[in-house]
């Protein structure tokens, strides 16, 4: 059976590793890289390795065995989560992500004081009642904290691709990869734009919420990881069309429950707020599914609330409330059951090493039962 934990450790080192060697080399630049070498830290220090997971069993289900070559190709797909997680937070001005806080909002509150402040001593900062430096929420301090956040997610894939290419597999197993890396970035692009462009909207439809989920989480979180390692292990044609059955309906479960987290979750355990997707209006098949059940009463009053600017913990408890009477809630969770249902079933539609098999199943129930 997978070892689990034994598995993160060791993308864990490698990542630990990676963040000293390039520290290194930054500061080497100028000390003044500092914050960014914290943020490169942070970044790839927190996370439940899914992604690396996906492409290291894409890897074993091809016959392939373990070796220190494919840990470090499956730690690629961890710096493409973080350079997307950055790009995302910064898009979203989220505030946390596990519990602290993401880099645009750090890159404020360690630049405040040096940005133009007429306050350069740390004693004459003035804070307002909640203990905030008002000076981390000027625009032009948010502006310069997002370019430097920008600039981080951008390293981190620039990172991705280099990691990957000098993994130590041979040369003629990563050179097969190439066209993936290209749809793999496409696609994530596309569903994030697609999600831009939708936010907000009056009226989001299922159909459109899915295929935003599709392509911004399901292909990359785990169809593109697994054809990744299968690719580079050389697996059959069947194989390949086995893990897109698989993995689409599997990622779809991923994103539908990572919805139902951001909306009824509890901060305290998520590290992030629950009230971001509905102060932005997130086209989430949630909340489109919320819109279709609803009485023409309530859908008024639903859409009252959503538009208030100041949305605060009252408006999104009355938001749950009304997507539970509905059963949104129960809707999407019989969504889940039946993508989970569908991803485990293409499993059997091909021969897998039981090792692969067994871990497969195993990744399904952690990614999409998951409580954070």
């Amino acid at each position: 059976m997978h070892d689990d934990l034994a598995f993160r450790r060791r993308i864990d080192a490698y990542l630990h590793r990676l963040a000293d060697e390039e520290e290194a080399e930054l500061v080497r630049l100028s000390a003044e890289l500092a914050p960014l070498c914290a943020q490169l830290r942070s970044s790839l220090t927190r996370g439940k390795r899914i992604r690396a997971a996906f492409l290291y069993w894409g890897w074993r289900a091809a016959g392939q065995p373990d070796c220190d070559g494919v840990i470090r190709a499956a730690a690629a797909m961890e710096l493409v989560h973080a350079a997307a997680c950055t790009h995302d937070d910064i898009i979203d001005d989220s505030r946390l992500r596990h519990g602290v806080p993401t880099a645009h909002v750090a890159f404020a509150e360690g630049g405040a004081r040096r940005w133009g402040t007429g306050n350069p001593h740390p004693d004459s900062v003035r804070h307002d009642s909640a203990g905030r430096d008002p000076a981390v929420h000027d625009p032009v301090r948010q502006e310069k904290s997002a370019a430097l956040a920008m600039m981080l997610g951008d390293l981190l894939m620039g990172y991705a691709a280099q990691v990957f290419a000098t993994c130590g597999l041979p040369g003629a197993y990563v050179a097969r990869t190439v066209p993936l890396w290209s749809t793999l970035l496409r696609e994530t692009v596309a569903g994030e734009f697609l999600e831009v462009l939708r936010t907000g909207s009056d009226a989001p439809e299922v159909a459109e919420s899915l295929e935003v989920a599709r392509y911004k989480t399901a292909k990359y979180t785990v169809e593109r990881p697994l054809h990744m390692g299968a690719t580079l292990g050389g697996a059959s044609r069947q194989v390949m069309e086995a893990f897109t059955a698989y993995g689409l309906p599997l990622g779809e479960a991923f994103q539908l429950r990572d919805d139902l987290i951001g909306t009824f979750g509890d901060p305290a355990d998520t590290g992030k707020s629950n009230l971001d997707d509905l102060r932005d209006r997130k086209p989430t098949a949630l909340l489109a599914t919320t819109l279709s059940l609803l009485t023409p009463t309530a859908r008024r009053l639903l859409e009252k609330t959503l538009d208030n600017p100041a949305l605060g913990e009252s408006e999104a408890a009355l938001v749950r409330q009304l997507m539970d009477e509905c059963g949104a809630r129960r809707r999407i969770e019989e969504m889940i059951s039946e993508r989970m249902s569908t991803a485990r079933g293409a499993l059997d539609s091909v021969a897998l090493p039981l090792e692969a098999r067994a871990a497969l199943v195993e990744l399904a129930s952690s990614a999409a039962d998951r409580t954070l």
